[in-house]
Formats: C-alpha cells, structure tokens, sequence
C-alpha cells in the first residue's frame, strides 16, 4: 500500500546494490547526484564518426560484385522470415 506522496521504489537485481540501498534507506542516507558532464561528446569526434558512416554503405556497395550482393539479400531475407 502507498501512502500519501510515497512512490514505490523497486530494488536493483544485484544482492550488493540491493545491501547498498537498504542501508541507504536505513541512515536516511541520500543518494549520490549524477554528473552530466561525463555524457557530453566531442563535437568534432561525432562529426568525423558521422561522415565516415555516411560512405560506407555507398563505398561497401560499390565494392560488391552483382553475385555478393545477391547473396547478403537473400541472407537478410532469411533473417526477416524466421521471425
């Protein structure tokens, strides 16, 4: 049953985080805020990982012979079909 403001809170799967948060809750301790900053991404990095994803498909198509190309259409139509 919940009271009043009280969301249920569901426990982590690992045994040691669920210790951690038991004696969490019991000191009345407060959890950790999380930093941001840890998720930025260089700018210039993605740039340069973006355009090297933008050719690769027209350049790894290009390098095919007809007879490849057939093959990894049927093996991608086997895929889609076994589900």
């Amino acid at each position: 049953m919940l009271h009043c403001g009280m969301a249920k809170r569901t426990r982590p799967h690992d045994v040691n985080q669920i210790a951690k948060q038991i004696v969490d809750e019991a000191t009345k301790a407060e959890p950790p805020k999380e930093s941001h900053v840890s998720n930025k991404k260089n700018p210039a990095a993605v740039a340069l990982g973006r355009l090297g994803g933008l050719k690769g498909g027209k350049a790894r198509a290009a390098k095919l012979s007809s007879g490849e190309r057939k093959e990894i259409a049927k093996k991608a139509a086997r895929a889609r079909w076994k589900k």
